[in-house]
């Protein structure tokens, strides 16, 4: 349980949500917490216990917003009285999504984070795997990334956006590689491919993007933002836009990172792929199931938030980052503030 900018985060899958008075009671395992009610904007929960009616009906009496997700992350229902205040919210977000000024200030937020936390990862693992990989290839593809920075900054349409994120991918992945240290015979990359994906390496990255894009969509729809449109993703009928303008930060310190050390802790191998007639590579079932297992382990692990400066689990950073968003749409943030992870490196 933690309180993160009047939001109550329930992240104990045996948590059970009360009314007490004004407060809201949590009882996890014979032991119980009170909270005020009238300090909290929200509250989300990954409990399979859930909670009362007369919890449900106070909040929204109070226009506060209780949120249900699984204890795997995924988005169930929002207690909501017959006036639904989040159509303001959404409202804006559609106003938004219609002005090339706001989309493109809101679509460079996402593009800068994504290359500010790659940069990081070169730098970091050309920094800690130095006798193992090419200092000066790294040091190059960060010098790049730099200057793609830079460009992100003046760019005077998404479009001009999206190509300068592809340049950077290009950056990126050319080093990708390298960063594979263990098992070279069963991993090896060659470049991005999906749709579907032809390798053991690009199986792994899709189902991770995957994961990662349903915990984004369901951090929107926690905050009462329409997760299928976005701004630097365009619409799409079934494309859950802003899910994947949200995840684009997290991708490479997120979801790449676990990939490879899946693969360079050897916790998959060759054995854990199954190929098609077709070409396509994926994860044979038990592979999948360790995969989601170390997936929710990851989720667990201890950060403190670049923004926040606050301890919280990996699992919740999408959506802490999500009511960022949210907070800046209505107008009571000036700016979005990306997931930059680390602020302490120098760029």
């Amino acid at each position: 349980m933690q309180k993160l900018l009047n939001t109550l985060y329930i992240t104990s899958e045996d948590a059970f949500l009360a009314l007490d008075g004004g407060n809201i009671s949590v009882s996890i395992g014979g032991q119980k917490k009170m909270i005020p009610l009238h300090t909290l904007e929200s509250i989300v929960s990954f409990s399979y216990k859930g909670a009362t009616p007369a919890l449900m009906g106070e909040c929204v009496k109070d226009g506060i917003q209780l949120s249900f997700f699984t204890p795997f992350g995924r988005f169930l229902a929002c207690a909501s009285g017959t006036t639904d205040g989040n159509v303001f919210l959404r409202r804006q977000q559609y106003r938004y999504a219609d002005s090339e000024e706001h989309a493109l200030r809101l679509a460079k937020t996402f593009i800068y984070g994504k290359l500010y936390n790659s940069r990081y990862l070169l730098l970091k693992f050309g920094r800690n795997y130095s006798m193992r990989v090419s200092q000066l290839d790294f040091q190059d593809g960060s010098d790049r990334l730099k200057e793609l920075l830079s460009e992100v900054k003046s760019a005077k349409t998404c479009a001009e956006l999206r190509g300068i994120e592809g340049t950077a991918a290009n950056v990126y992945f050319g080093l990708f590689d390298q960063m594979i240290l263990q098992n070279k015979s069963a991993f090896h990359f060659q470049g991005r491919n999906r749709r579907p994906p032809t390798d053991r390496v690009n199986a792994l990255l899709s189902f991770a993007y995957s994961l990662l894009a349903n915990d984004c969509s369901a951090a929107l729809q926690g905050v009462g933002l329409d997760p299928y449109v976005g701004y630097l993703h365009t619409d799409r009928p079934g494309r859950r836009s802003l899910g994947l303008d949200l995840m684009e930060e997290f991708r490479s310190v997120y979801a790449d990172r676990f990939v490879l050390t899946l693969i360079n802790n050897r916790i998959l191998g060759a054995s854990d792929f199954d190929e098609q007639e077709s070409g396509a590579v994926i994860l044979n079932d038990d592979a999948r199931r360790r995969f989601l297992q170390e997936w929710q382990k990851k989720k667990r692990e201890t950060i403190t938030h670049p923004f926040l400066k606050e301890k919280m689990e990996w699992g919740l950073a999408p959506h802490i980052q999500a009511m960022l968003l949210a907070r800046c749409i209505r107008g009571d943030l000036d700016d979005y503030p990306p997931f930059f992870w680390k602020e302490g490196v120098k760029y």
